[in-house]
């Protein structure tokens, strides 16, 4: 590859947007349970459906464009593994990768080497986080933690909570906990609203993004309300899906989970994150779901601190991706592993 051919590649900082390092906003402190509110809530299903079907048929980024927002889906990325099968070795690999996401010659040929990008954490199991936390020991890339009985959240209470409190004493920053869907499905608000209260005391300091597992929530409806009831109770993210579930991240779920955070913002003052996970595996996904965010939100849910990507394949297609738009070729997908 010639230099001038590595220079027509390059990114400028005015493309690839610039990270933010440090949380911006206040914290959401939560509010009193709102029953009325609660169920005032409705969601128009097939509106919402004709504008998330609008969202990937409308909106298409090109050439440098494309490359510096898959640049930026990196950066919004939780890179995850949460499989039976994970071990130290494993987990060293993908802490590996995340300080290194993207191919140093790729890198080079994208001139962004002084942006230093790489994902926003690193998600594991209680068991993986001492590793992990060890493994990104100055990269200042935090570790999450699943917790709460992950997927299933189906553990005796109290050993939800302390397996919160356990994996935060072992350096996660962030914790991600499943609800308990049958509080969704039998509509016991009050038990919601308590059980997220609980859990976001135990998480202290650490982020706390709340899991509603929207697969098994039954309808839009049930989605919108239990987001509302999650962020009462102090949620600084809600997220769609443990990535366990037959059905996971869609856009109608997530358009209307965006709309309830952006809802709760502009009542209380607090800006909510949102992190969509399970089955965004494809770079072009990531980029409807960036316009998704842009559109809906604005600029400030383009960055770390308020949107999250549950993935752990994605990142190799983003970076096969990224060498198509270097070398105008596409590379086989076994030259891109995670870990």
């Amino acid at each position: 590859m010639t230099t001038k051919h590595v220079e027509a590649h390059h990114l400028t900082s005015d493309q690839v947007p610039a990270t933010t390092p440090a949380p911006r906003f206040e914290r959401n402190a939560g509010t009193e349970l709102d029953l009325d509110l609660v169920a005032s809530v409705q969601v128009n299903t097939s509106a919402v459906e004709r504008r998330a079907s609008s969202l990937s048929a409308r909106r298409s980024v090109k050439k440098a464009h494309q490359a510096a927002w898959l640049c930026r889906a990196i950066a919004v990325m939780d890179l995850t593994t949460l499989s039976g099968d994970d071990t130290p070795g494993k987990v060293r690999r993908l802490c590996a990768k995340a300080r290194h996401p993207i191919r140093r010659d790729l890198v080079e040929a994208l001139g962004i080497e002084s942006l230093n990008i790489t994902p926003a954490a690193v998600c594991v199991y209680h068991e993986m986080v001492e590793t992990a936390v060890e493994a990104l020991q100055g990269t200042g890339i935090p570790v999450a933690a699943v917790s709460t009985g992950f997927p299933d959240g189906l553990s005796a209470f109290n050993l939800r909570v302390r397996e919160i409190e356990a994996s935060v004493a072992s350096g996660a920053q962030e914790i991600d906990i499943v609800i308990s869907r049958r509080h969704v499905l039998r509509g016991d608000w009050h038990a919601l609203y308590d059980e997220m209260q609980a859990f976001r005391a135990a998480c202290g300091a650490a982020h706390v993004k709340a899991i509603l597992a929207t697969g098994q929530l039954d309808s839009l409806r049930n989605v919108a309300r239990a987001s509302q009831v999650c962020m009462m109770a102090g949620a600084d993210f809600i997220k769609t899906s443990t990535g366990k579930e037959s059905v996971n991240a869609t856009l109608p779920v997530s358009l209307t989970m965006v709309r309830t955070l952006r809802d709760y913002g502009e009542r209380t003052g607090y800006k909510i994150g949102f992190k969509p996970a399970g089955g965004i595996s494809k770079a072009k996904d990531a980029l409807v779901y960036l316009s998704m965010m842009k559109e809906e939100c604005g600029d400030d849910w383009l960055q770390p601190d308020l949107f999250r990507f549950g993935a752990s394949s994605l990142l190799g297609d983003i970076e096969r991706q990224l060498e198509h738009h270097v070398t105008g070729r596409y590379s086989a997908a076994f030259r891109h592993g995670i870990s």
